[in-house]
């Protein structure tokens, strides 16, 4: 994060950004674009066509060595030893108590090197943990953020919009959750298809220097099919719908994997001891104390973060994000409920600026993409 003192840092896409005329905003110690005209319409582009995203903000650490994956199997709560060169895993790193010090995505490179992707807010902690953790495993731990750009490109239309820009590249044989080394309008570039939005799509990790001319190619591709780029808010809403947690909403130190709902990230059966093992199998076993839950307003009254959730008038938990729902046509939430708040009998409702507000338990994901 910057200090008060400090300006935001810049992606090697800002000019990009206000020649569009986007609308700019401090995030996470960069200056990035909330939205380029309507984020209504934005959200709508990656579901009905395609967005581009500056994900260049994105923490890089790279982790390589004959102990790579050993390191991170201690570091993390996931079995990365299990993870295949050029596949992807999501998992967590947590501190000693269980609390969630990060959410992540890892990308085994090659046999001993790793590429673990952190929240921009997080960078420097994840960094700083994996270094320490892995000492006396043989890695070599780098914060590699400065050497990548990261272009996003998410919608139904995106592996259209890529395929031609991507050389030798076949597109179809990457899977959802993995990566390969290539080439995206003549530059080299590791090309994954994970996502945050619901949809599916593609991420470019390319060098600084190219992430103009890989920007323009896919802008200029797209630009027949509707694609538009997208910005932070856009971005939030689609992984809202998609049911995806955010660090610092569903996700911080006061919360285990279990509480999200996301246990099965934690691999209690890989060999070895990991950090945190002893408090999450506690956790595991215990159950949690709260649960991560969808809500539905019935109102066009908006439940933001903070906001307080009532189960028969009652106070049984707060809102963790919330927002209108452009694809669903109505506002909607995540919440974190405590036990039984979420049973069939209970009327709930979230308290905004003095009125309780009837709300809809619902299932997570709001929103999932025809396949």
């Amino acid at each position: 994060m910057t200090s008060p003192t400090e300006s935001p840092r810049q992606t090697p896409l800002h000019a990009v950004h206000e020649r569009l005329g986007a609308t700019m905003t401090s995030f996470a110690g960069w200056q990035m674009p909330l939205r380029y005209a309507s984020e209504t319409a934005e959200h709508l582009a990656v579901r009905r066509a395609a967005g581009l995203f500056d994900l260049s903000h994105m923490g890089e650490i790279a982790v390589a060595g004959p102990q790579a994956a050993a390191a991170l199997d201690y570091a993390l709560v996931g079995n990365l030893s299990a993870l295949r060169p050029g596949r992807a895993r999501y998992t967590m790193i947590c501190a000693e108590d269980g609390g969630v010090l990060d959410d992540l995505v890892v990308y085994r490179l090659g046999d001993d090197e790793f590429l673990v992707i952190a929240n921009a807010s997080n960078t420097a902690v994840v960094f700083g943990a994996v270094r320490e953790r892995a000492a006396g495993h043989g890695a070599r731990v780098t914060d590699a953020t400065d050497d990548y750009a990261l272009v996003a490109i998410q919608g139904p239309a995106a592996a259209g919009i890529l395929a031609p820009l991507a050389g030798d590249l076949d597109l179809g044989a990457i899977r959802y959750y993995a990566g390969t080394f290539g080439e995206v309008a003549g530059r080299r570039a590791w090309v994954a298809r994970t996502g945050y939005t619901g949809e599916d799509g593609f991420e470019v990790f390319c060098r600084p220097e190219d992430a103009v001319p890989v920007w323009e190619a896919l802008a200029s591709g797209g630009a027949g099919v509707g694609l538009v780029p997208a910005g932070l808010a856009a971005r939030d809403t689609l992984r809202l719908e998609a049911g995806m947690p955010l660090y610092g909403n569903e996700l911080g130190p006061d919360v285990t994997p279990f509480e999200a709902g996301l246990g099965r990230v934690v691999k209690f059966d890989k060999p070895g001891e990991f950090v945190g093992r002893d408090a999450l199998a506690a956790r595991a076993s215990s159950g949690p104390a709260k649960r991560l839950a969808g809500l539905t307003l019935q109102s066009r009254r908006i439940a933001r973060h903070g906001y307080p959730v009532l189960a028969d008038g009652n106070a049984c938990g707060a809102v963790t994000s919330g927002a209108p729902s452009p694809t669903l046509g109505v506002p909607i939430a995540m919440a974190y409920l405590e036990p039984g708040a979420d049973a069939g009998e209970h009327v709930l409702s979230v308290g905004i600026r003095g009125e309780q507000v009837p709300a809809q338990l619902t299932d997570l994901p709001f929103y999932r993409r025809s396949q």
